[in-house]
């Protein structure tokens, strides 16, 4: 039997780590793994237009899995391109293993041809990144670059030159156990008791929730109704625990909606529930909070704490919610349910006017009609921007939705490289990427990825052939918009040109049949649609202090129209509160 080398070694950890593909592009320096990759079997090279979008599609690929997914850039541009998608999967804990193939180890820090330092460039973006320069390194090196990215849930990055990678592997060692999931942590008994006194201290107690709810939606309903409190959720919070969700009052932050502002500000204690909400301004500053988080670092970093609790939500609260006493008074509760509905009420009388007849297209008409179109398990990729506005208001999670974007990096051009990533892994899960004209245009090559390999992804092109996102950041700074135009081809004619689906959309009365259509082709489709660009407005609750520096400005954003099915759901919910 021939030996291996390095660069088949690494493969064939690979696979024993559950990685199913590489995505990148292929260069000289990654010439060995590649044709290592296509010699084994199960595992597949995807060729990709850029590596920024393979770093994207890992992540996706990750975040819809929950097991590692990998990527690779050959030595300098080409692993440069990947860092973007890269600090994205790691701002969004996604386990991803990164391929940074390295000039010849001889000319290291010469100044050769292409030559960067990926083992350092990347440490910032990263949990782990180190440079194999030694065959002896391999597996161990490799092995504890996956330990890092699933145990500690980020981004992994091994660089690997060109020649070392063609060189004999030592001996094989026996093959060691690979982390491939993560353990469930439990606060100890002292926190749980400690918790547990501020709950039944409290008259009032509102639950906000992040990312960190993944899987305890049951668990956090169960003790949401034993403490009456309303539940309020960060947009990575909205999948998790918005459906099926009898004590919803909406989402807090710079998208915000509803009454999730009030109730984190009215209570008596507010407990953050897996969440490493950014905006602090939102967060009250009058009130006992207390966190639970998984991760350590978490804790207090965002706002005061009177209570830290290191562990899982859902082991945290199975333990917690039996030790609580039973609360019985409801006015708090429901006093936030009726707020909640009213403020629905509020946007909904603007979405409702004239929306199936105005010209150019509603974007918030398109998002409810994809919404009740797409199936019940799709797959949303989002691009940052206007895309995350309709996204947050109007898609409705169900417990199999799934919603992806780049919601902690805020990077452009996030929805179709994700799309990408997700579709991979489950080619007969409906996947929708949800663009934007300037994000879609960014990494507009990548739908030819869609076309080679026949992925049925749709993208949804809202196209008001701006940046609106920034123009609004101009608005609310006194700027007039400057630079923010796009002047845009046929994004439809573009798409057939390529060989997919492509029809375009300028009225709303052709709006249904058009995405019923493409949601029913079998192959990649885009519907462009030509949306309004103004459809913008300004809230009627905004502080003065609120008004300065871009993220805070952002949160003037409004939609001019509803909330979608969210509206039923709160009405729903006031239905079912007792009546004296």
């Amino acid at each position: 039997m021939a030996k291996q080398n390095v660069a088949e070694q690494f493969v064939d950890t690979l696979v024993r780590a559950g990685v199913q593909r590489l995505y990148g592009v292929v260069g000289d320096s990654l010439n060995p793994v590649v044709d290592a990759i296509r010699r084994t079997g199960g595992i597949e090279w995807i060729q990709v237009r850029h590596e920024e979008t393979a770093a994207f599609a890992a992540g996706a690929e990750a975040q819809v899995t929950g097991r590692l997914a990998a990527c690779a850039g050959s030595c300098g541009p080409g692993n440069l391109h990947l860092i973007n998608g890269l600090y994205d999967a790691h701002r969004s804990m996604a386990p991803v293993l990164a391929l940074a193939s390295h000039i010849p180890s001889a000319e290291i820090g010469l100044g050769y041809f292409q030559e960067t330092h990926p083992d350092q460039l990347f440490r910032e973006c990263s949990h782990y990144s180190e440079l194999i320069s030694n065959p002896r390194q391999m597996p161990r090196l490799l092995q504890s670059a996956i330990a890092h990215a699933v145990g500690r849930s980020g981004v992994s990055v091994v660089a690997l030159p060109g020649d070392v990678a063609s060189q004999p592997a030592p001996d094989k060692p026996a093959e060691q156990a690979l982390i491939t999931a993560r353990p469930s942590v439990r606060p100890g008994d002292a926190e749980i008791e400690k918790l547990a006194r501020l709950i039944d201290e409290a008259d009032r107690v509102t639950l906000f929730c992040g990312s960190g709810t993944a899987g305890a939606h049951a668990e956090v309903m169960q003790f949401a109704e034993r403490v009456k409190s309303p539940v309020g959720h960060a947009l990575r919070g909205k999948e998790w625990i918005q459906y099926d969700n009898p004590y919803d009052v909406g989402m807090s932050g710079l998208l915000g909606y509803g009454a999730a502002y009030e109730a984190t500000h009215e209570c008596d204690l507010l407990i953050l529930l897996g969440t490493d909400f950014p905006y602090n301004a939102f967060l009250p500053d009058d009130v006992k909070i207390a966190q639970v988080d998984v991760r350590p670092e978490n804790l207090g970093r965002r706002c005061r704490l009177d209570l830290a609790v290191w562990g899982d939500v859902r082991e945290t609260l199975r333990s917690l919610t039996p030790r609580v006493r039973a609360k019985t008074d409801r006015r708090f509760l429901d006093k936030m349910l009726k707020k909640h509905a009213d403020a629905l009420e509020g946007v909904v009388k603007a979405y409702t006017r004239k929306v199936e007849k105005h010209t150019p297209i509603h974007p918030e008409y398109v998002a409810s009609v994809l919404d009740e179109l797409a199936s019940d398990d799709a797959v949303f990729t989002v691009d940052t921007g206007m895309c995350n506005v309709w996204a947050a208001r109007y898609l409705s999670p169900n417990g199999r939705r799934r919603i992806i974007g780049s919601f902690s990096h805020g990077s452009m051009a996030n929805a179709l490289p994700q799309a990408i990533g997700a579709q991979f892994s489950d080619r007969g899960r409906q996947v929708i990427s949800m663009s934007g004209d300037g994000g879609f245009s960014m990494l507009m090559g990548d739908f030819l990825t869609l076309v080679q390999y026949d992925l049925p992804v749709k993208v949804i092109l809202f196209n008001n052939s701006s940046l609106g996102m920034v123009e609004l950041e101009m608005l609310v700074s006194g700027l007039p918009s400057y630079g923010t135009t796009n002047h845009n081809p046929d994004f439809a004619a573009i798409a057939r040109a390529a060989g997919a689906y492509g029809v375009r959309v300028e009225k709303p009365k052709h709006l249904a049949g058009a995405l019923k259509d493409a949601l029913a082709h079998r192959g990649p489709a885009l519907v462009d649609v030509v949306t309004d660009p103004n459809a913008l407005s300004i809230p009627p609750r905004i502080s003065a202090e609120m008004v300065t520096g871009f993220a805070l400005s952002a949160s003037k954003i409004v939609l001019d129209g509803g909330v979608g099915r969210m509206l039923q759901m709160a009405r729903a919910n006031l239905r079912n509160v007792p009546r004296p």
